[in-house]
C-alpha cells in the first residue's frame, strides 16, 4: 500500500505546488468571520481563497477544505463556498459554520479569478511538460490543507475534505495520499474510469482530469480504498451520466472491500433517480456525517 501511495503522490504532484499567503482581509457577521485570502504559487501566480470560521467559538474548531466543482462554470471557483452553485442545495460555508466547523475554498487553476487561462491551454501545457492540470490542482489542495492545519482557529487533527463533481474526484484522490485528511465527503463523481472508457462516458469529463498512466497504476475504487480506515462518505445518483451504475458498481465494490478489511466507517448514499446534483437528502446526510466525524 505504501508503494502505491508513493506512486500516486508522484502522479498527483502533491509536494510540487506550494502556496504562500500574501494578504488577508476579514469581515464579521452574527454567525461567522469571513476572510478573503491571497496566495501566490511558486511561479508567483496569484490565487484567491475564501475562509469561513464560526463567530461563536471557545477555541480551535474542526475545518473542511471545500474543493469546488467544475460544471463549465469557470466564473465560480472559490465563490462556491459562500454563494453556492446550481448543483448544490445551498452554499456549504454557512452550513458548516452552523455546525461549528471552519471551511476554506481556493480558486483552482482556470476558475474564479484565474479563469483568464483556459482549461484546454493549461491542460495541454502541463501534459507537454510531463505533468497534468489535475496534478497542479491536487498539489494546491494539499497546500491548502497545510495552510488550514497551521491556523490558530483550526484543530489540525480534525481537517476534512468535501467536494462535489470535480471536487469529489480531487477530494478522494487527495485523501488517498494525504494522511492529514481526517475525513472525506464526496458527491456525484465516483466511478471506475476503465468502465467509463468502455461506455464512452469518460468523454463527459473535462480535459483537466487526464493524468497519463493513472489507470496503469490504480483504479478509482482502489484509490478511494486507500482512505480507509478514515471515515468516508460517498453519494451518487444512478441517473447521473458521469456515474452510470455499471461503472459506479465496480468502484463501490472495491472501496467496500477495503473498508471491510478494517474498522473504518464507509457511508454510501445512493439514489436511483438522481442525476448530477445534490438532493436535500444528500445534503442532510453529508452534514450529519461531517458533524459526527469532525465534532
Amino acid at each position: 500500500m505504501a508503494a502505491l501511495q508513493d506512486r500516486l503522490r508522484d502522479l498527483f504532484e502533491i509536494e510540487n505546488h506550494p502556496l504562500t499567503e500574501t494578504a488577508r482581509s476579514a469581515g464579521r457577521n452574527a454567525d461567522h468571520v469571513l476572510t478573503e485570502l491571497r496566495f501566490v504559487t511558486a511561479q508567483n501566480d496569484p490565487v484567491r481563497g475564501v475562509f469561513c470560521c464560526p463567530q461563536d467559538r471557545s477555541g480551535p474548531v474542526p475545518a473542511v477544505l471545500v474543493i469546488h466543482a467544475h460544471g463549465n462554470r469557470y466564473d465560480i471557483g472559490a465563490d462556491e463556498l459562500m454563494q453556492g452553485r446550481p448543483a448544490l442545495q445551498a452554499p456549504l460555508g454557512p452550513a458548516l459554520a452552523a455546525i461549528g466547523c471552519a471551511s476554506l475554498c481556493l480558486d483552482l487553476p482556470c476558475f474564479g479569478q484565474r479563469s483568464g487561462v483556459s482549461e484546454s491551454a493549461a491542460a495541454k501545457s502541463a501534459l507537454w511538460h510531463g505533468r497534468s492540470l489535475a496534478g497542479q490542482m491536487l498539489g494546491e489542495c494539499s497546500a491548502a490543507v497545510t495552510w488550514l492545519s497551521a491556523q490558530p482557529e483550526v484543530r489540525p487533527e480534525r481537517v476534512g475534505v468535501f467536494g462535489i463533481s470535480m471536487g469529489a474526484t480531487l477530494g478522494y484522490w487527495l485523501a488517498a495520499v494525504d494522511p492529514r485528511v481526517h475525513v472525506l465527503a464526496q458527491q456525484c463523481c465516483f466511478a471506475d474510469f476503465a468502465a467509463l472508457i468502455q461506455s464512452g462516458a469518460h468523454d463527459l469529463h473535462g480535459l483537466y482530469l487526464t493524468i497519463p498512466g493513472l489507470l496503469g497504476t490504480a483504479s478509482n475504487g482502489a484509490i478511494a480504498g486507500l482512505v480507509a480506515p478514515r471515515a468516508q462518505f460517498i453519494s451518487i445518483g444512478d441517473a447521473d451520466p458521469l456515474t452510470p451504475p455499471l461503472a459506479a458498481d465496480i468502484a463501490l465494490a472495491e472501496v467496500r472491500a477495503a473498508y471491510a478489511s478494517c474498522a473504518g466507517r464507509l457511508m454510501v448514499h445512493r439514489e436511483p433517480r438522481t442525476g448530477h446534483v445534490e438532493t436535500p437528502e444528500m445534503r442532510h446526510a453529508v452534514l450529519g456525517f461531517l458533524r459526527q466525524e469532525l465534532r
